[in-house]
């Protein structure tokens, strides 16, 4: 071939050791090298978190977010680096961080995170950037200075909020843990996390979605259902702008509703309709405020007075809340309805023992058949006839 030169094999694969040793030929010893390098950075600067060693966190790279968790009490915080994407002296690190915090979290908390990284002439890794993952929610730190408030039984974090904010909604969370106890009992933490962003905006950061979706929604809880023992506690997060349009009887109905899906949390699994998760948190908050049924079933009430009693139990797809607001409501109010009827027929006892009959199930189908049979005696048609009598009459 003129004009070419011809390599002999040989001389190739001598060639690629040599690439190798200083590269990485086909992503080898320099690849591996690299990550334990990361990793190291990552678990110093993870160290400096834990110590609140400012000077120690500026050199594993930018400063920010260090102030941010100042309040936070931490009892563990480190990083696991999942993947790496290298360009000369630049790099994209992908990376679960997991962390708990003191005196509630059983077990880490973990969320994915996305590190921006580079390299110095001397070949050392530092950190310009530390954000949520896609598809990962903010945390509370991501959004600014975090600010804690602990109560008796509760931690409150806050951005943008002033002391006395954050120490009423400790108030609020104090009354709500002794009372979801008395109606569910002591077998769960017994303490919650409240976290309280400065906006509407920034609820929905925390939760990864478009604010659009929790307009007008006071608060939600955060957590794996079905979790057991171990897993980390809930996060109830609250919308300010809705909550703080709220009466202080609101409230409390608005953070012990939120504290009893805290509660119920390792019982409820897939197998529970969300009639029955939350109508138990609604008939949690209401209970022992006072309330008429027509004061705490409004819409509801609304439409049996014009003789619109509903057929059927609330299905799932009834509490979206990007849906109708009314019929939201009326989900909501019905749901309520069904357990307070449990509680008022068989007993308080006897609602919590269904609660966790269904959640105990292997799936969802057979499961709310099963236990009413089992625990309440009545098929699912006998208990809806008798749900649409009890509307009837709690509403007239």
């Amino acid at each position: 071939m003129a004009g070419r030169t011809r390599v002999s094999q040989a001389a190739v694969a001598a060639l690629c050791l040599l690439l190798a040793a200083l590269v990485g030929c086909g992503g080898g010893p320099a690849v591996d090298a690299a990550r334990a390098e990361v990793q190291s950075l990552l678990d110093r600067r993870a160290e400096a978190v834990l110590d609140r060693d400012a000077a120690a966190y500026a050199r594993t790279g930018t400063r920010d977010g260090f102030d941010n968790l100042r309040a936070v009490p931490l009892a563990d915080w480190s990083y696991r680096l999942t993947d790496l994407d290298r360009t000369g002296d630049r790099a994209t690190a992908a990376a679960d961080l997991s962390y708990r915090v003191d005196g509630h979290d059983r077990s880490p908390v973990v969320t994915a995170r996305i590190l921006s990284l580079s390299r110095d002439r001397d070949g050392h890794w530092s950190v310009e950037s530390d954000r949520p993952a896609e598809k990962s929610g903010q945390q509370l730190w991501d959004q600014g200075r975090a600010q804690a408030v602990r109560g008796e039984r509760s931690l409150v974090l806050g951005v943008g909020q002033s002391e006395e904010t954050l120490r009423d909604y400790a108030r609020l969370a104090d009354r709500a843990v002794p009372a979801v106890s008395d109606a569910w009992g002591s077998a769960w933490a017994r303490g919650v996390v409240v976290l309280v962003p400065e906006t509407l905006e920034g609820m929905a950061g925390l939760l990864g979605s478009p604010p659009s979706s929790y307009r007008g929604i006071a608060a939600v809880t955060t957590g794996a259902t079905g979790g057991g023992p171990r897993a980390p506690a809930d996060r109830v997060i609250v919308n300010p702008d809705a909550f703080g349009m709220l009466g202080d009887s609101g409230r409390q109905v608005v953070l012990t509703h939120e504290t009893a899906h805290v509660a119920t949390r390792a019982h409820t699994s897939a197998s529970t309709p969300l009639w029955l998760s939350e109508g138990y948190a609604d008939w949690v908050g209401y209970r022992g405020s006072g309330r008429t049924a027509a004061e705490a079933a409004p819409e509801l009430a609304h439409a049996v007075g014009r003789g619109e009693v509903p057929a059927a139990l609330p299905e799932d797809e009834d509490f979206g809340f990007t849906g109708d607001p009314e019929g939201l409501a009326r989900a909501y109010e019905g749901s309520w309805l069904a357990c307070r009827m449990i509680a008022e027929r068989w007993g308080e006892e006897k609602l919590g023992e269904f609660y966790r009959a269904v959640g105990a199930h292997e799936g969802r189908e057979g499961a709310v058949e099963d236990a009413m049979e089992r625990v309440l005696g009545v098929t699912p048609e006998e208990f809806t006839l008798r749900w649409r009598d009890f509307v009837r009459g709690a509403l007239r």
